[in-house]
C-alpha cells in the first residue's frame, strides 16, 4: 500500500507545481509576434541602409552604447535597448538611453549570467539592431546591421 500511496502523493505535488508555476518559454502574444516578423525585417534592412554599428558594454549596474552610421545618417538623441533572456522572461529589461553624437549610457539592474538577446531601436521604430551578449564572459559586443535577405 505504501508504494501506490507515494505515487498518488507525488502525482498531486506534480499537478500542483504545474498549475502554480509559469512557463516562461512561451510568449503570451506569440501570434502577434509572428505577424510582426516582416516589420522587423524591414527595420533590420533600414539599419543596414544606414550602415549602423553599435558597440555595447555592460558593467555591473551600467550600460554603455557607442553607435556610428557608416553612411553618415543622423543618430537619434535617445534609443531603446532591450535585454531579453531566452528562457527567463521575468528578467527582461527595457531601457531608454539618452545621449549625443552616438554615445549613450544609463543604469540597469545587473543581469544574471547567460546569453542575452539585445535589441537596439530608435523611438520612431524605423530601424533596429539585434544581437546577443554572453554574460559575464563577454560583457562587450559589436552589433552590425545585416543586409537584405
Amino acid at each position: 500500500m505504501a508504494g501506490p500511496g507515494v505515487v498518488v502523493v507525488a502525482g498531486i505535488v506534480t499537478a500542483w507545481i504545474a498549475v502554480t508555476t509559469s512557463d516562461g518559454l512561451v510568449a503570451d502574444d506569440y501570434y502577434k509576434q509572428g505577424l510582426a516578423v516582416n516589420q522587423k525585417l524591414a527595420r533590420n534592412d533600414a539599419a543596414a541602409a544606414m550602415q549602423l554599428e553599435a558597440r555595447l558594454r555592460i558593467a555591473v549596474d551600467r550600460i554603455e552604447l557607442r553607435m556610428v552610421s557608416r553612411a553618415g545618417a543622423p543618430l537619434p538623441s535617445r534609443v531603446r535597448v532591450t535585454l531579453a533572456h531566452p528562457t527567463r522572461g521575468g528578467e527582461d529589461q527595457k531601457l531608454l538611453l539618452a545621449g549625443e553624437q552616438g554615445a549613450y549610457a544609463g543604469q540597469l539592474v545587473a543581469p544574471g549570467p547567460g546569453r542575452w538577446q539585445v535589441v537596439i531601436e530608435d523611438e520612431a521604430n524605423t530601424w533596429r539592431l539585434a544581437g546577443s551578449v554572453q554574460l559575464p564572459d563577454a560583457p562587450e559586443t559589436l552589433l552590425m546591421a545585416a543586409g537584405k535577405r
